[in-house]
């Protein structure tokens, strides 16, 4: 078996065309969303100043992070949110909301708010609310992830 380093030229640059065809061709992008909870059993939600309703934190994974970068970073960025202990995998889902090649990874979170998160370009709104008393315009989806986290109904395929 040859060693990486000692391939020929036209080897390396046939296996470099072949990874950008497939990053074209195959290409998916990946996504991390969590539903937060912080010690009183509130959910943390996020109104975004692009898209309409209310949604839980998460965002897309850049080039080399992990999914559990993505997740610790997004809380930060969108709810000032600290993850307390270790998230829990919930469900992978795939997305067919803007493109036919998206993945969401979905967690469980118990966070604290380490300093109130004030409005910007990005984030219209945010807070903590009681499960049995959700904002107007908490999305769908948000509401199928919760009722799949309270076992009423089989976690689904797509998001």
């Amino acid at each position: 078996m040859v060693d990486k380093e000692n391939r020929p030229l036209y080897m390396r640059v046939a296996l470099r065309l072949l990874h950008v065809y497939f990053s074209f061709v195959r290409s998916m992008t990946v996504g991390v969303r969590a539903a937060c909870f912080d010690a009183d059993g509130r959910i943390f939600l996020v109104r975004h100043s692009y898209i309409g309703g209310w949604h839980m934190p998460g965002g897309g994974l850049e080039r080399n992070e992990t999914v559990e970068e993505a997740l610790i970073k997004e809380l930060r960025e969108e709810g000032n949110l600290r993850i307390i202990g270790k998230p829990q995998l919930f469900q992978v889902y795939f997305n067919t909301t803007t493109t036919k090649r998206d993945h969401v990874v979905f967690y469980r979170a118990t966070v604290e708010q380490t300093a109130p998160r004030p409005p910007d370009w990005e984030i219209s709104d945010s807070g903590f609310f009681s499960l049995d008393s959700l904002p107007e315009g908490t999305t769908k989806a948000t509401h199928r992830r919760l009722a799949e986290l309270r076992g009423e109904q089989e976690p689904a395929h797509r998001w």
